[in-house]
């Protein structure tokens, strides 16, 4: 049975998409051309500058915690506040950019972005911190990954696999540039200044990116998708309470892997390499495993990535104070993780398709908002009142139990729903 608004190969030529509502130009090139690769150039772009700031937050943690006077579990809410504002606005992007195509809704994304920052470094208070950014940083993110990922996966059949692991390599490209470099401007400026700085780089970037962000040729031989149907089909289900409980424990070494260096020793500025490590180490993960997966399969290899992820929650719990256990880490985890980004679309758009798969994406990164929101507080309050080995603990049993939930979907599933 063929997938929900699954693409048929070579059975027709692509028609060419309407114009814009939101004055995109007609594009021209189709499938897997080079027209395409402009475009995985420009979600390349996007994806490095907002994820490199927002995964930079580590470096900003403690210069935040001790300029507010507030605990671990106080401070890590301001990240899991934009993670879960970002993953749940995913839903409506995705489905915004289906119809209007990307480049409108990037342009709101660079806005957002430049009023978050520039607000976020005024504020007097934390409280007003969850708001300016994590309203406005996460309205970046949710205008710019959602929409753009889904575009990538609509413009190729052939390289889709590939060509959406380069778009999500900027994540870890940026994360290796964007956190030393924050962890410098704080050094220099203060955490207030750095954020003005990047307030301006973002947002630029963006506005760059944005020419480069066309829909893609939709087929008029592949069907749009029943969300309703796509929500309730198995393999959705499936994947997605494996997204909740993997998002539970993702994003706890992005906000407490510095903070843990450096409460074992470890000079601020080593420390903040950590985050750089896992995001060049998800580089690998992205490419290498994307590739792997044209081979074997998407769903097994997104599979053997979630296994990756829980042993490297056991290298952080054994790590102590030895930086090179650390960074054993940070990469082991890098790889799983990078994995783990780069197959998720993938996989989506091997089950259901391509036609309006940034709403399908959308749905399924809320399970991501739910994780990202938990995850990191509940983390800090167990730091503050436990150990570190307590909150590494909890999260190497929860990537643990989203790898066996994520084992009881086959690769042959298809879903048992038609548009």
């Amino acid at each position: 049975m063929t997938p929900i608004g699954a693409p048929v190969p070579d059975a027709t030529p692509a028609a060419p998409a309407p114009r814009s509502t939101g004055g995109e130009l007609p594009c021209s090139g189709g499938l897997d051309s080079a027209r395409a690769w402009i475009v995985v150039a420009a979600t390349f772009l996007t994806t490095f500058t907002v994820f490199g700031i927002v995964y930079s937050f580590g470096a900003f943690f403690t210069s935040m915690a001790d300029d507010f006077g507030s605990g671990k579990g106080a401070t890590a809410l301001m990240f899991s506040i934009t993670t879960a504002w970002y993953f749940s606005l995913g839903l409506v992007s995705g489905r915004i950019a289906d119809r209007s195509g990307p480049r409108p809704v990037l342009l709101v994304g660079a806005v957002a972005l430049g009023v978050g920052l520039l607000a976020t470094s005024q504020v007097s208070s934390i409280w007003l911190g969850y708001a300016t950014y994590g309203i406005g940083v996460g309205t970046a993110v949710a205008c710019a990954y959602v929409p753009m990922v889904a575009m990538v996966g609509g413009w190729f059949v052939r390289r889709r696999t590939a060509a959406l692991g380069v778009s999500v390599a900027g994540i870890g490209v940026g994360t290796l540039v964007v956190a030393p470099l924050s962890e410098s401007l704080i050094d220099r400026y203060g955490w207030r200044t750095a954020y003005v700085v990047l307030a301006i780089g973002g947002s630029s970037l963006l506005l760059i990116a944005s020419l480069g962000a066309r829909r893609p040729p939709v087929g008029v031989h592949q069907r749009p998708a029943s969300i309703r149907g796509v929500v309730r089909d198995r393999g959705f289900v499936v994947v997605y309470l494996a997204n909740v409980l993997v998002s539970l424990a993702l994003f706890v070494p992005f906000v407490f892997i510095k903070s843990y260096a450096e409460d074992h020793g470890i000079r601020s500025g080593t420390a903040a390499t950590l985050v750089g490590v896992i995001g060049g180490a998800s580089i690998v993960g992205r490419l290498g495993l994307g590739a792997l997966a044209s081979r074997l399969g998407s769903l097994r290899v997104m599979q053997a990535s979630f296994a990756v992820m829980a042993c490297s929650f056991v290298l952080w719990l054994l790590a102590g104070s030895s930086l090179e256990m650390l960074v054993l880490f940070a990469i082991v985890m890098g790889v799983g993780y990078g994995g783990f980004i780069a197959l998720a679309p993938a996989v989506v758009a091997t089950l259901y398709g391509t036609r309006d798969l940034g709403a399908i994406l959308g749905a399924l990164y809320t399970a991501a908002a739910i994780g990202g929101l938990i995850g990191p507080p509940v983390a800090g309050e167990l730091i503050d009142r436990v150990s570190y080995s307590a909150a590494i603990v909890l999260a190497m049993a929860l990537t643990a139990a989203a790898t066996a939930v994520l084992l009881a979907l086959s690769p042959t599933h298809t879903s048992s729903h038609s548009a």
